[in-house]
Protein backbone atom coordinates (compact mmCIF):
# COMPACT_ATOMS: atom_id res chain seq x y z
CA UNK A 1 0.00 0.00 0.00
CA UNK A 2 1.64 2.88 -1.10
CA UNK A 3 1.32 6.44 1.35
CA UNK A 4 1.67 10.39 0.03
CA UNK A 5 4.68 10.22 2.95
CA UNK A 6 7.05 6.77 3.78
CA UNK A 7 6.29 5.86 6.62
CA UNK A 8 9.47 6.65 8.52
CA UNK A 9 9.54 10.32 6.99
CA UNK A 10 10.53 13.09 8.81
CA UNK A 11 7.59 14.84 7.51
CA UNK A 12 5.02 12.70 9.58
CA UNK A 13 7.02 12.74 13.07
CA UNK A 14 6.34 16.96 12.48
CA UNK A 15 2.84 16.44 11.49
CA UNK A 16 2.40 13.73 14.49
CA UNK A 17 1.87 15.73 17.31
CA UNK A 18 -0.73 18.59 17.95
CA UNK A 19 2.14 20.94 19.99
CA UNK A 20 3.98 20.76 16.83
CA UNK A 21 0.98 22.02 14.71
CA UNK A 22 -0.51 24.49 16.66
CA UNK A 23 3.03 26.01 16.10
CA UNK A 24 3.07 25.64 12.15
CA UNK A 25 -0.95 27.05 12.70
CA UNK A 26 0.43 30.23 14.91
CA UNK A 27 3.33 31.36 12.36
CA UNK A 28 0.87 30.93 9.76
CA UNK A 29 -1.81 32.57 10.86
CA UNK A 30 0.66 35.95 11.68
CA UNK A 31 1.96 35.77 8.14
CA UNK A 32 -1.35 34.80 6.42
CA UNK A 33 -2.58 38.38 7.90
CA UNK A 34 -0.12 39.75 5.99
CA UNK A 35 -0.76 38.00 2.48
CA UNK A 36 -1.63 40.49 -0.50
CA UNK A 37 -4.19 38.11 -1.13
CA UNK A 38 -6.17 37.84 2.23
CA UNK A 39 -8.94 39.11 0.69
CA UNK A 40 -9.91 36.70 -0.78
CA UNK A 41 -10.84 34.31 2.12
CA UNK A 42 -12.45 37.70 3.59
CA UNK A 43 -14.74 37.79 -0.02
CA UNK A 44 -16.14 34.02 1.31
CA UNK A 45 -16.31 35.87 4.81
CA UNK A 46 -15.41 33.07 6.50
CA UNK A 47 -12.20 33.77 7.37
CA UNK A 48 -13.06 36.91 9.20
CA UNK A 49 -16.28 35.13 11.05
CA UNK A 50 -14.20 32.08 12.10
CA UNK A 51 -10.48 33.15 11.75
CA UNK A 52 -9.22 30.22 14.31
CA UNK A 53 -11.51 27.39 12.58
CA UNK A 54 -10.27 28.58 9.24
CA UNK A 55 -7.14 28.67 9.99
CA UNK A 56 -7.21 25.33 11.50
CA UNK A 57 -9.27 23.76 8.40
CA UNK A 58 -6.25 24.26 6.25
CA UNK A 59 -3.72 22.68 9.06
CA UNK A 60 -6.17 19.81 9.46
CA UNK A 61 -6.41 19.07 5.62
CA UNK A 62 -2.43 19.32 5.25
CA UNK A 63 -2.31 16.58 7.77
CA UNK A 64 -4.64 14.65 6.49
CA UNK A 65 -2.35 14.53 3.09
CA UNK A 66 0.44 13.95 4.93
CA UNK A 67 -1.02 10.73 6.42
CA UNK A 68 -3.14 9.38 3.67
CA UNK A 69 -3.04 6.52 1.00
CA UNK A 70 -1.50 8.04 -1.98
CA UNK A 71 -5.51 7.74 -3.92
CA UNK A 72 -6.61 9.71 -0.78
CA UNK A 73 -4.28 12.35 -0.28
CA UNK A 74 -4.64 13.13 -4.31
CA UNK A 75 -8.32 13.21 -3.85
CA UNK A 76 -8.06 15.49 -0.72
CA UNK A 77 -5.68 17.80 -2.91
CA UNK A 78 -8.33 17.59 -5.46
CA UNK A 79 -11.22 18.59 -3.39
CA UNK A 80 -9.12 21.74 -1.92
CA UNK A 81 -8.27 22.99 -5.89
CA UNK A 82 -12.36 22.52 -6.53
CA UNK A 83 -13.30 24.49 -3.15
CA UNK A 84 -10.97 27.09 -5.00
CA UNK A 85 -12.35 26.82 -8.24
CA UNK A 86 -15.69 27.03 -6.86
CA UNK A 87 -14.56 30.85 -5.15
CA UNK A 88 -13.06 31.70 -8.31
CA UNK A 89 -16.10 31.57 -10.14
CA UNK A 90 -18.50 33.13 -7.73
CA UNK A 91 -16.02 36.12 -7.41
CA UNK A 92 -15.21 36.30 -11.05
CA UNK A 93 -11.53 36.33 -10.84
CA UNK A 94 -8.75 34.01 -10.62
CA UNK A 95 -6.58 33.42 -7.31
CA UNK A 96 -2.90 34.17 -8.75
CA UNK A 97 -0.68 31.49 -8.90
CA UNK A 98 1.97 32.93 -6.58
CA UNK A 99 -0.69 33.19 -3.66
CA UNK A 100 -1.24 29.12 -3.77
CA UNK A 101 2.60 29.56 -3.71
CA UNK A 102 2.66 31.45 -0.48
CA UNK A 103 0.71 29.07 0.92
CA UNK A 104 2.84 26.03 0.30
CA UNK A 105 6.11 27.67 1.31
CA UNK A 106 4.19 28.61 4.77
CA UNK A 107 3.41 25.17 5.52
CA UNK A 108 7.10 23.97 4.56
CA UNK A 109 8.61 26.91 6.45
CA UNK A 110 6.55 26.44 9.68
CA UNK A 111 6.99 22.78 9.44
CA UNK A 112 10.46 23.41 9.73
CA UNK A 113 10.53 25.82 11.96
CA UNK A 114 7.82 24.29 14.66
CA UNK A 115 9.92 21.19 14.55
CA UNK A 116 13.29 22.98 14.95
CA UNK A 117 11.64 25.21 18.06
CA UNK A 118 9.75 22.44 19.71
CA UNK A 119 12.46 19.15 18.70
CA UNK A 120 15.86 19.85 17.57
CA UNK A 121 17.43 20.72 14.40
CA UNK A 122 16.91 19.26 10.85
CA UNK A 123 19.35 18.20 8.73
CA UNK A 124 19.83 19.26 5.43
CA UNK A 125 18.14 16.16 4.25
CA UNK A 126 15.43 16.32 6.62
CA UNK A 127 14.47 19.92 5.01
CA UNK A 128 14.90 18.62 2.00
CA UNK A 129 12.45 15.72 2.61
CA UNK A 130 9.86 17.98 3.94
CA UNK A 131 9.94 20.54 0.66
CA UNK A 132 9.99 16.76 -1.48
CA UNK A 133 6.29 16.03 0.29
CA UNK A 134 4.50 19.85 -0.36
CA UNK A 135 6.71 20.28 -3.62
CA UNK A 136 4.15 17.23 -4.68
CA UNK A 137 0.74 18.76 -3.27
CA UNK A 138 1.99 21.62 -5.34
CA UNK A 139 2.31 19.53 -8.18
CA UNK A 140 -0.95 17.92 -7.86
CA UNK A 141 -2.69 21.22 -7.70
CA UNK A 142 -0.57 21.84 -11.23
CA UNK A 143 1.08 25.19 -9.54
CA UNK A 144 3.60 26.83 -11.89
CA UNK A 145 7.12 28.04 -11.55
CA UNK A 146 7.65 25.32 -8.37
CA UNK A 147 11.11 25.41 -7.40
CA UNK A 148 12.48 21.62 -7.80
CA UNK A 149 14.40 22.07 -4.40
CA UNK A 150 14.89 22.88 -1.11
CA UNK A 151 17.68 24.90 -1.95
CA UNK A 152 16.25 26.78 -4.69
CA UNK A 153 12.86 27.05 -2.32
CA UNK A 154 14.92 29.19 0.21
CA UNK A 155 15.56 31.65 -2.86
CA UNK A 156 12.12 31.58 -4.03
CA UNK A 157 10.83 31.89 -0.25
CA UNK A 158 13.11 34.96 0.02
CA UNK A 159 11.25 36.76 -3.28
CA UNK A 160 7.90 35.47 -2.30
CA UNK A 161 8.17 37.25 1.05
CA UNK A 162 9.52 40.02 -0.44
CA UNK A 163 6.45 41.14 -3.29
CA UNK A 164 3.47 39.07 -1.32
CA UNK A 165 3.56 40.84 2.37
CA UNK A 166 2.28 43.74 3.38
CA UNK A 167 0.48 44.91 6.38
CA UNK A 168 -2.82 46.71 5.98
CA UNK A 169 -6.34 47.05 6.71
CA UNK A 170 -7.11 43.11 6.60
CA UNK A 171 -3.90 42.58 8.65
CA UNK A 172 -5.11 45.15 11.16
CA UNK A 173 -8.49 43.74 11.37
CA UNK A 174 -7.25 39.46 11.16
CA UNK A 175 -5.03 40.29 14.24
CA UNK A 176 -8.34 41.88 16.18
CA UNK A 177 -10.32 38.80 14.76
CA UNK A 178 -7.71 36.48 16.62
CA UNK A 179 -7.98 38.58 19.52
CA UNK A 180 -11.51 38.81 19.72
CA UNK A 181 -12.41 34.51 19.39
CA UNK A 182 -9.25 33.98 21.33
CA UNK A 183 -9.57 36.21 24.47
CA UNK A 184 -7.22 38.47 25.60
CA UNK A 185 -5.22 35.51 27.51
CA UNK A 186 -4.70 32.97 24.63
CA UNK A 187 -4.26 35.87 22.22
CA UNK A 188 -0.64 37.43 24.02
CA UNK A 189 0.29 33.39 23.95
CA UNK A 190 -0.76 33.23 20.19
CA UNK A 191 1.54 36.34 19.78
CA UNK A 192 4.68 34.94 22.06
CA UNK A 193 4.23 31.52 20.32
CA UNK A 194 4.80 33.25 17.08
CA UNK A 195 7.94 34.85 18.02
CA UNK A 196 9.46 31.85 18.05
CA UNK A 197 9.00 30.68 14.53
CA UNK A 198 8.67 33.82 12.48
CA UNK A 199 10.62 34.65 9.91
CA UNK A 200 12.91 37.99 10.29
CA UNK A 201 11.21 39.49 7.71
CA UNK A 202 7.52 39.18 8.86
CA UNK A 203 8.66 39.37 12.53
CA UNK A 204 9.81 43.35 11.41
CA UNK A 205 6.72 43.69 9.91
CA UNK A 206 4.31 42.72 12.75
CA UNK A 207 6.72 45.01 14.58
CA UNK A 208 7.60 41.69 17.23
CA UNK A 209 11.42 42.29 17.78
CA UNK A 210 11.29 41.43 21.51
CA UNK A 211 12.35 37.95 22.51
CA UNK A 212 9.11 35.58 22.92
CA UNK A 213 8.73 34.83 27.07
CA UNK A 214 8.36 31.25 26.38
CA UNK A 215 11.52 30.49 24.83
CA UNK A 216 12.13 30.62 28.26
CA UNK A 217 9.89 28.32 29.49
CA UNK A 218 9.66 25.50 26.74
CA UNK A 219 12.29 23.34 28.52
CA UNK A 220 9.99 22.46 31.36
CA UNK A 221 7.15 22.09 29.08
CA UNK A 222 9.49 19.66 27.12
CA UNK A 223 9.73 17.67 30.36
CA UNK A 224 6.06 17.89 30.87
CA UNK A 225 5.62 15.92 27.85
CA UNK A 226 7.69 13.27 28.99
CA UNK A 227 4.37 12.61 31.80
CA UNK A 228 1.75 13.55 29.81
CA UNK A 229 1.34 17.07 31.01
CA UNK A 230 1.24 18.79 27.94
CA UNK A 231 -2.35 17.65 27.39
CA UNK A 232 -3.28 19.22 30.98
CA UNK A 233 -1.52 22.22 29.63
CA UNK A 234 -3.20 22.56 26.45
CA UNK A 235 -6.85 21.86 28.05
CA UNK A 236 -6.14 24.91 30.05
CA UNK A 237 -4.97 27.60 27.06
CA UNK A 238 -7.18 26.38 23.82
CA UNK A 239 -10.82 26.99 23.48
CA UNK A 240 -13.18 24.47 24.15
CA UNK A 241 -14.59 23.81 20.69
CA UNK A 242 -11.18 23.75 19.61
CA UNK A 243 -10.07 21.03 22.11
CA UNK A 244 -11.42 17.64 20.62
CA UNK A 245 -10.11 18.30 17.03
CA UNK A 246 -6.39 19.62 18.44
CA UNK A 247 -6.32 16.16 20.93
CA UNK A 248 -7.13 14.45 17.31
CA UNK A 249 -4.11 15.64 15.74
CA UNK A 250 -2.22 13.65 18.07
CA UNK A 251 -0.73 10.24 16.06
CA UNK A 252 0.04 7.33 18.52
Amino acid sequence: MEYFAASESIVKKIWGKSDTILFIFAGSAAEFALNKAVDWLYFTGKLPADPIGRLFSTVAYAKQIVFAELEAANAAIDKITAIHAAVEKSRGATIPDWAYRDVLYMLIHYSIAAFEVLERKLTLAEKQEVFDVFYRVGKRMALKELPATYTEWLVSRNAHMENDLQKGAFTIDLFKQYKKHLGVIRYWLLLETQKLVLPAKVSAMLQMSKPSVIKFILPVYKMGRVIKMDKLVKALLLPKYYKKQINALDVE
